[in-house]
């Protein structure tokens, strides 16, 4: 059984999410990466341990994180049951649904049947009652919202969650989302999108991503603010073996283009100039913008996650930063997530 450290709290920053009572960590851990069953569980364990003694109380899963889909759920319910046990009620616990999870009509989108029975099925990978957040994945232009967002309601009222949110809505459609919640009766605590310096769309347009959830009182907990890897030290001298970009997947070694390599070299200068790792500026400039209540990382080692909380040591920019990061700060090509999510 873990003990973890006294002093877990001391050091993390804490942001109250949106104008909700829930106050999140600053930095909190996902689970999409490194956490299937082809990932060692030692390690996995590793991680999540020392996240909680860091003072991350947030954990972030979905139905389809693994490798397997569920895998993730699992490891982390077991972590749950043998090592945390009686930590409950000091983490916030979230998961999603609205990707593809199993065979046949109602294995995927933002229907009713597939929104609860997922959930039911994250509780049982789990071992939860309840989880803390859960979030509609993805918009589904399929699926009148009414039911998208009836069905998070009715996680809510039934007690199988305690907020709702939605993850990687546009701005248009978030508005229509905030529109549809209110009539029904459902708060959206937080909106869930990817934002990074080579990644900026929710800053984009009038009004942005940003400006709905500011002015609506949602929180916003920006999902890879490292790029997938990309604002590291990892590929700045070409693609290493075993690396996430040499395996395939989310990122693609086309991703890693001379030019955008130009502005992670010039970023990563930048970073080195304030004493920070470029993925520790690239957290650090996320927070930035008090609309943004929590940057999301992944791990895949304890090392890595500590380097990406030491972040929190330096969250400051002067002007001349900032003007310098936004000669480079320059859109990528890497939202992947834009054309399944929403009406970007």
């Amino acid at each position: 059984m873990h003990l973890p450290a006294p002093e877990r709290y001391d050091s993390m920053t804490y942001r109250r999410c949106g104008a909700s009572g829930l106050d999140l960590p600053a930095i909190a851990l996902g689970l999409w990466q490194n956490f299937g069953d082809e990932d060692p569980y030692a390690t996995q364990l590793d991680i999540v341990r020392r996240a909680v003694d860091l003072g991350i109380t947030h954990i972030d899963l979905a139905n389809n994180y693994g490798p397997p889909p569920g895998a993730a759920e699992a490891s982390f319910g077991r972590m749950l049951r043998e090592d945390l046990a009686g930590l409950r009620d000091e983490l916030v616990v979230s998961t999603k649904a609205g990707y593809p999870m199993w065979p046949g009509p109602y294995g995927d989108g933002g229907s009713r049947k597939y929104l609860l029975a997922s959930l039911d099925a994250s509780l049982r990978r789990t071992g939860l009652d309840y989880v803390d957040i859960f979030y509609s994945h993805r918009f589904d232009p399929t699926t009148p919202l009414r039911e998208t967002l009836g069905a998070l309601r009715t996680a809510v009222e039934s007690g199988r969650a305690l907020y709702a949110g939605i993850s990687s809505y546009s701005a248009e459609r978030t508005l229509e989302a905030l529109a549809v919640a209110e009539e029904i009766g459902l708060d959206l605590l937080v909106h869930q999108p990817s934002y990074s310096m080579l990644n900026r769309w929710v800053e984009e347009g009038d009004p942005s991503l940003l400006d709905v959830v500011g002015r609506a009182g949602m929180g916003t907990v920006v999902f890879s603010p490292l790029a997938q890897g990309m604002l590291t030290d990892k590929y700045l001298d070409g693609v290493p073996e075993g690396s996430r970009a040499s395996r395939g997947g989310s990122l693609r070694q086309d991703f890693l283009s001379e030019s955008n390599l130009r502005h992670v070299r010039a970023l990563n200068e930048i970073a080195s100039a304030r004493g920070q790792s470029l993925a520790q500026m690239a957290v650090a400039w996320v927070l930035r913008d008090p609309r943004v209540t929590t940057a999301l990382v992944g791990a895949s080692s304890v090392a890595q996650l500590e380097n990406s909380v030491a972040a929190l040591d330096h969250l400051d920019f002067s002007e001349d930063e900032l003007t310098r990061i936004d000669e480079h700060a320059t859109d990528a090509g890497i939202n992947i997530w834009a054309p399944r999510s929403s009406s970007l």
